[in-house]
């Protein structure tokens, strides 16, 4: 090789060399953006200083990433998106954070609201429901603010102690699919503890609601008629309680609401009482006392029908028996009037308790 030869190669080696150097400076700055945005995003602090000396760079080479951050942030705005985000610094805790605009936020009493009810439900896991209140801090509470609303949680959340053992999340998003879809379900429930009590049913998923611990499914129960097509058995929907669906399975069928036959979750609720389904029937209370709110407050169809000096006459719609259950839990505060059937079903109930005090 002769002497221009070397030369040509050592000049070619040198800009290899350097094109090689600039991609690489390119793309170690380009992972440093995107981890410290990522960094912004989970709403961690972030000191100039710290990551200058993890990056093995200078200060000013983290300001222009922060910077650049800055400007993507901007043209998002620019596209209209109202979520706004802003890269501030605070002399206090000399570190930058990313401030999202506290109007798409929960405030800190929606958010320790939010939180109570969902320690109190006791619907969720424990390491379920550590993983959704942390995600609810960290994307809803102002970063000021974490600390204090960890504090005013942290013992509740630490006594945590939840009804159900295992997640319910795919079930949830599963058979909520299959009411989106309107897919009739061949399910597998077990409606006691033995296993012995477990039946098979095809049902017509109507909607999922929460009640006193539970997550329930309702669903109308079906069955085929002379044509070999799936019809409603009863007018009214079954009352299925989630975690006791052992096997689900979508049927090739759907099934169509026409009409009068639409199932609205929300009338349904108002006049549902410990999620004990059947026929839609009226009650009349009498009330003893002189607030009624115990009553109007639990009965959402609740109506006064009469006033007297000390009780209120009430009337109201519910299904099935469940609303026994309530009245009992009342005492002497109450009296069901009618239906007779229940009146006499109530006494019934009350005379049994009765004798478990009596020598």
């Amino acid at each position: 090789m002769n002497q221009k030869e070397i030369t040509e190669k050592f000049i070619s080696d040198k800009l290899l060399s350097s094109v090689d150097a600039l991609s690489t400076d390119k793309t170690s700055k380009t992972l440093r953006i995107l981890e410290l945005y990522d960094e912004f995003t989970k709403g961690h602090p972030v000191n100039k200083v710290a990551l200058a000396q993890k990056y093995h760079v200078d200060e000013r080479s983290i300001q222009r990433d922060i910077d650049e951050i800055r400007i993507f942030l901007s043209e998002v705005l620019a596209d209209g998106r109202d979520d706004e985000c802003k890269i501030l610094y605070s002399k206090a805790e000399k570190c930058f954070r990313m401030e999202k605009n506290k109007s798409s936020k929960m405030s800190n009493s929606q958010i320790l609201a939010v939180s109570k009810i969902i320690l109190e439900s006791r619907a969720f896991p424990v390491e379920e429901v550590n993983e959704i209140l942390q995600k609810m801090v960290d994307s809803c509470v102002p970063a000021e603010s974490m600390k204090l609303v960890q504090e005013l949680i942290g013992n509740e959340r630490f006594h945590y102690v939840g009804i159900q053992k295992e997640s319910l999340q795919d079930k949830l998003w599963e058979i909520g699919l299959a009411i989106h879809e309107k897919n009739l379900l061949n399910i597998d429930y077990c409606k006691g503890s033995s296993k012995r009590d477990k039946i098979k049913r095809v049902v017509a998923p109507v909607s999922i609601l929460f009640s006193e611990y539970y997550f329930y499914l309702n669903a109308f129960i079906m069955e085929k008629n002379e044509e070999g097509r799936y019809r409603r058995k009863y007018d009214f929907p079954a009352i299925f309680r989630l975690d006791r669906i052992e096997n689900y399975k979508k049927c090739k069928e759907s099934f169509v609401e026409r009409g009068s036959e639409r199932f609205e979750e929300g009338e349904f609720r108002k006049r549902v009482q410990f999620m004990y389904g059947g026929d839609l029937q009226r009650v009349l209370i009498k009330f003893y006392g002189e607030n009624p709110e115990p009553i109007t407050d639990r009965l959402p169809t609740a109506a006064i029908m009469e006033q007297g000096p000390d009780y209120f006459i009430i009337k109201a719609e519910v299904y099935g028996k469940g609303i026994l259950m309530w009245l009992l839990s009342q005492g002497k505060k109450v009296e069901l009037l009618s239906p007779e059937s229940l009146r006499l079903e109530m006494k019934e109930s009350i005379e049994e308790m009765l004798k478990l005090y009596q020598e």
